[in-house]
């Protein structure tokens, strides 16, 4: 297939992309560059630096290209910074996103694999979380999100697009040739590397008096390769709909570090800081429906897994993209 993916430069487009051109597909990113990175296009793809909010320009991209299908990754992602300058995510993050629909209408593609978020359920009923809970973002990036979600739904309705919501939790890890490389970096397990690495003296721990068993919060960790895996088999098909991606297994923050220590075998001081606004004791995901319907089996999501494969590429690229070691 030929496929069109937006935020292809960025953390989770870059893997995709890779995994996309190893399965024999035809892939051009269109990315701005604005947050991703370059060098993380993987070369064998074409890219298109654009802009979603360019309507004329991406609706051009689209037309020169006539993908079979989209992979829509480009997005503002930061809890704080939506809390700090929400209109910057609804136009981002929505109107970008309209005009992305209108160029797929336009150029005749349907099929579009859309990245989500858990955090478009906010704080959930229950846990595991399963796609028929309620939807109550409590922030702006999640309501983007959200939002978008049913963008599509109408256009589904009305143009015959076949939207998937893929829902995320906490991606992590990387391969031999693509990690993750924010500025900032919001992540527990980059953050923690950091710390292994020398760069930080050591790791916030935000919390240690959440309902859990050691006090601190719980979160679903999949592998960026299990995640990627899931957007190939959502190609396939004509199922529509939200998919959870997730493991159904959460670990808490004192247990990542504890993992970071092994597997680094490093020293990691901890500092015990304030909670974060808003932050849910326990999200972890109820994910048998991308099971059950596109046959996923998430295949490296243990968590020493993870973080070896994070630690790997943190080591190669101890400053991130463009600066080895």
């Amino acid at each position: 297939m030929k496929v069109f993916v937006t935020g292809g430069a960025g953390y989770i487009g870059s893997v995709t992309t890779e995994l996309l051109l190893d399965a024999g597909h035809g892939v051009t990113v269109f990315d701005n560059l604005g947050r991703g990175h370059r060098e993380a296009v993987d070369p064998r793809a074409a890219l298109v630096e654009g802009d979603l909010l360019d309507a004329a320009g991406l609706a051009a991209a689209m037309k020169r290209v006539r993908p079979d299908a989209v992979m829509h990754f480009a997005a503002f992602a930061l809890v704080g910074e939506s809390m700090a300058h929400p209109g910057m995510y609804f136009t981002n993050n929505v109107a970008g996103g309209v005009n992305l629909a209108d160029a797929m209408v336009a150029a005749g593609a349907r099929r579009i694999v859309f990245s989500s978020t858990c955090a478009t359920y906010g704080h959930p009923d229950r846990v595991p979380i399963t796609e028929d809970v309620a939807q109550r973002p409590v922030n702006p990036y999640g309501e983007s999100k959200l939002m978008f979600e049913k963008v599509l739904s109408w256009y589904e309705r009305i143009h015959g697009l076949q939207p998937v919501f893929l829902r995320y939790f906490n991606a992590c890890g990387a391969t031999k040739k693509f990690g993750e490389d924010h500025e900032p970096e919001t992540h527990l397990i980059p953050n923690v590397i950091k710390v292994a690495l020398g760069q930080q003296e050591k790791i916030k721990v935000f919390g240690n008096d959440y309902k859990t068993p050691d006090g601190t919060c719980i979160r679903d960790y999949i592998h960026i390769v299990d995640l990627a895996q899931a957007h190939i088999l959502a190609l396939q098909g004509s199922q529509t709909g939200a998919f959870n991606l997730g493991t159904g297994q959460g670990f808490s923050v004192r247990e990542v570090v504890e993992v970071v220590r092994e597997v680094t075998g490093r020293k990691i001081p901890e500092e015990i800081a304030p909670r974060r606004a808003g932050d849910p004791d326990r999200l972890v995901a109820g994910a048998e429906r991308a099971r059950s319907v596109l046959g996923w089996k998430p295949a490296h999501s243990d968590l020493r897994s993870i973080v070896r494969s994070a630690w790997e590429w943190h080591q190669a690229h101890p400053h991130g993209y463009g600066k080895t070691a």
